[in-house]
C-alpha cells in the first residue's frame, strides 16, 4: 500500500543538483525572466504585501511548508514547483499560509518544456541499449495546472504560459546550461549510471537531424506556465448565480433575440 503521493523526484538529489548550480554561477537567464514575469504580474495588483513568504525556501525535503496558517499576504515561488512530488499538497498549504484575499503567484517549468530533448534520448536509448528509461522530468500541461489551483481553493485563479525557444550550438550546451540552472536529471527511478558515449553521440544526432534551425543551430523549448490565485475572501467579486442577472444578454448586446430554433432571417 502506498502511502501518500508517488515519489516522482528524489528530493535530496535535487538539492544537490541545486547547490551545484549555485557554487557553478551560471548564466540563470531562464530564472531572471522567470522573475521578471512575478514581477510584471505582481506590478499590476494595486496594494501592497507588507508580508510575503519565499515558497522554494520555506519548503523542506518533506514538502512542508514551514508556516503558521494564514499569516502571509503574499507567496511566491520561482522555477521550482513543477519538481515536488505533491503539487496539489503545496498548493493546498500555499493557500492556507495565505490571510484572505492574500495573493499567490508562482512560475513553473511546464507543457512542452524539452520535448526536444526528451525525444532525442528516448531515440537515442532504444536504438543503443533497446529500452526507455526516465531521463527528462514530465511536465504538467497548463490547464491541468489551472484545475490544480481551484482544487486547492484558490480565488479567480490565472494559470497561463510563456514559450522561450533557446538556440545552441551542440547539445553539450544545452546541458551545462540545465547543470548551471540545477534542472539535471533529479527523478526518482533515472539510471545512476553515467550516460554511454554511444548514446550521447546517437542523441546529438537525433537532436540535430529533428530540431536544428538552418544554420544549424538547435532549438530547445522552454515553457514557463504562471500561476496566479487569490486566498477567498468575501470582499472579491463573485459570480452570479444562474438565472439571476437583471438584464437580458440580448438587450445587452443591442440585438433581437430570437429562440434557439429560428435561425432564418426575418424578412
Amino acid at each position: 500500500m502506498i502511502d501518500g503521493p508517488p515519489r516522482i523526484f528524489d528530493a535530496r538529489a535535487r538539492g544537490l543538483h541545486r547547490a551545484r548550480a549555485q557554487a557553478i554561477g551560471g548564466d540563470a537567464f531562464l530564472r531572471r525572466e522567470a522573475a521578471e514575469g512575478i514581477a510584471e504580474r505582481l506590478s499590476a495588483v494595486r496594494r501592497t504585501f507588507p508580508h510575503g513568504l519565499d515558497l522554494d525556501a520555506a519548503l523542506g525535503e518533506g514538502e512542508r511548508v514551514a508556516a503558521d496558517s494564514a499569516e502571509y499576504d503574499l507567496v511566491t515561488s520561482i522555477l521550482s514547483l513543477h519538481a515536488v512530488n505533491d503539487l496539489p499538497g503545496v498548493l493546498v498549504q500555499a493557500r492556507r499560509a495565505l490571510k484572505p484575499d492574500g495573493l499567490f503567484l508562482a512560475a513553473l517549468f511546464g507543457g512542452e518544456t524539452l520535448t526536444e530533448l526528451r525525444q532525442s534520448l528516448a531515440a537515442a536509448e532504444i536504438e543503443v541499449l533497446g529500452g526507455v528509461s526516465p531521463r527528462v522530468a514530465p511536465f504538467a500541461d497548463v490547464r491541468d495546472l489551472g484545475g490544480l489551483l481551484q482544487r486547492a481553493g484558490f480565488a479567480l485563479p490565472v494559470a497561463d504560459v510563456e514559450r522561450t525557444v533557446v538556440r545552441y550550438g551542440d547539445l553539450g550546451q544545452l546541458i551545462r546550461d540545465l547543470r548551471a540552472m540545477g534542472e539535471t536529471n533529479a527523478l526518482v527511478e533515472r539510471d545512476r549510471k553515467p550516460m554511454q558515449r554511444r548514446m550521447l553521440a546517437a542523441a546529438a544526432a537525433h537532436y540535430a537531424a529533428h530540431f536544428a534551425d538552418p544554420d544549424g543551430k538547435l532549438r530547445a523549448t522552454f515553457d514557463i506556465v504562471y500561476l496566479t490565485g487569490w486566498a477567498p475572501d468575501d470582499s472579491q467579486q463573485q459570480p452570479l448565480k444562474p438565472g439571476s442577472a437583471k438584464t437580458r444578454l440580448a438587450e445587452a448586446l443591442g440585438t433581437e433575440e430570437r429562440s434557439a430554433g429560428d435561425r432564418t432571417p426575418k424578412r
